[in-house]
C-alpha cells in the first residue's frame, strides 16, 4: 500500500484537530452530556470510519478496505471490552459524572500515544523479523485462554501502581477538575484525579499489548492499524455515557472476543508458517499451509460480535424475567 506523505499529514492533523477540539470543549466547560449530544457525536465519528473505510477502498484497492474495515471493527470491539473496565475504575474512585469526560478524554489521549508507540515498535518488528508473527499468534491464543477463563474484572480498577501511589503518596479527598494535585498548608497533595489517571493508563498499556497484535494479525500496513485504532477511540467517550448500564448486559461479550482473538491468533500462526523457511520441512521449502484470507476474517469478526450480542442481551432478558416473575410470584 503506497501512502504518500500528504495523506499521513492529513490523517494526524485531524486526529490532532479533533482532539484539541474535544480538549478546548471539555475543559472549558465539564458537563454531563445529554443523550442527543452523545447519539450526535457517535454518528458523526461512526460515519468518519465508515466514509474513510470506503474511501480507502476506492483509492487503494479493496483489498486495504476490506483490511481496514476489519482492524476497525476488531479494535471497536476491544475498545468495548475497554469500557468495563472504565467503568468500573469510574464507580471504584466516585468520579463525579461532570468530571468523568475529561478523565475519560485523558484516559483515550494516553490510549492513543501508547498505541502509536506500539503501532512503530510493531511495525519494526516485522520487517526485520518474520518469526515475530508466531510470538503475536501465541499472545492472542493467551489472551483468549484468559478471557474465557477470568470475565470479572472487579479487581482491575485497583491495579498494582495504584496501590504503590495509595500507599507511599499524600491524598487528598477534594476534586479540582484535571489537576493532578493541589497545596494545602504549604504540602502538596494528589488529588483523587491522579489515580483515576494512573488506572485509565495502565489500563490503556494492558489493552495496547492486546490490541496491536490483533490489528497486526488482519493487516500489515501501519497506516491502516493507526488509523484503525484512531476511529475506534474517537467514539470511545461518547458509548461510555451512551451505553451506560447495557454494557453490563453484554455478559458474553469477553467470550465474544476471545474467539476473535483466538481465531486472528491462528491466522498469525498460519500466517508465519506460510512465510517462514523451516529446513526441516518439506527439504527447505515453504511449509504448505493455506492463510486465511482477510475477507473471510472480516465475516467471522462480524459473525461473531453479532451473535454475541444477540446471545447477551437474550441472557439478561431471560435473567431478569426469572427475577421479575420470582418477585411476583
Amino acid at each position: 500500500m503506497q501512502v504518500s506523505q500528504l495523506e499521513w499529514i492529513i490523517t494526524l492533523g485531524v486526529t490532532i484537530a479533533v482532539l484539541l477540539f474535544d480538549v478546548v470543549i471539555i475543559g472549558r466547560r465539564p458537563h454531563e452530556p445529554s443523550r442527543s449530544e452523545l447519539v450526535t457525536a457517535l454518528s458523526i465519528y461512526i460515519g468518519l470510519a465508515v466514509a474513510f473505510g470506503v474511501w480507502v477502498y476506492a483509492f487503494h484497492g479493496s483489498q486495504y478496505g476490506v483490511e481496514f474495515f476489519a482492524g476497525w471493527l476488531t479494535e471497536y470491539s476491544l475498545s468495548v471490552d475497554n469500557l468495563f473496565i472504565f467503568l468500573i475504575i469510574m464507580a471504584s474512585f466516585n468520579v463525579p459524572k461532570k468530571y468523568q469526560q475529561q478523565a475519560l478524554l485523558v484516559g483515550i489521549i494516553i490510549a492513543l500515544v501508547f498505541r502509536g508507540i506500539f503501532i512503530a515498535l510493531g511495525a519494526v518488528a516485522i520487517n526485520n523479523f518474520s518469526w515475530v508473527f508466531y510470538i503475536f499468534g501465541a499472545f492472542l491464543l493467551y489472551t483468549a485462554a484468559n478471557l474465557v477463563r477470568d470475565t470479572d474484572h472487579d479487581d482491575d480498577a485497583d491495579n498494582a501502581v495504584v496501590r504503590f501511589a495509595r500507599t507511599h503518596l499524600k491524598l487528598t479527598d477534594k476534586w479540582e477538575g484535571l489537576k493532578l494535585y493541589i497545596k494545602e498548608d504549604g504540602k502538596r497533595l494528589m488529588t483523587p484525579m491522579f489515580l483515576v489517571i494512573i488506572a485509565l493508563g495502565t489500563t490503556d498499556l494492558i489493552f495496547a499489548l492486546d490490541s496491536i497484535p490483533a490489528i497486526y494479525g488482519l493487516t500489515q500496513e501501519p497506516y491502516l492499524v493507526f488509523t484503525a485504532n484512531v476511529f475506534a477511540l474517537m467514539g470511545l467517550r461518547q458509548l461510555y455515557f451512551l451505553l451506560g448500564d447495557l454494557l453490563k448486559r453484554l455478559v458474553y461479550l469477553s467470550q465474544g472476543l476471545a474467539i476473535v482473538l483466538a481465531f486472528i491468533g491462528v491466522k498469525l500462526i498460519l500466517h508465519a508458517l506460510h512465510e517462514n523457511e523451516l529446513p526441516f520441512i518439506n527439504g527447505g521449502e515453504h511449509v504448505p499451509v493455506p492463510e486465511i484470507p482477510t475477507l473471510l476474517s472480516l465475516g467471522v469478526i462480524v459473525v461473531t460480535l453479532v451473535l454475541t450480542t444477540v446471545a447477551s442481551l437474550y441472557k439478561t432478558r431471560v435473567v431478569e424475567k426469572k427475577a421479575a416473575d420470582d418477585v411476583t410470584g
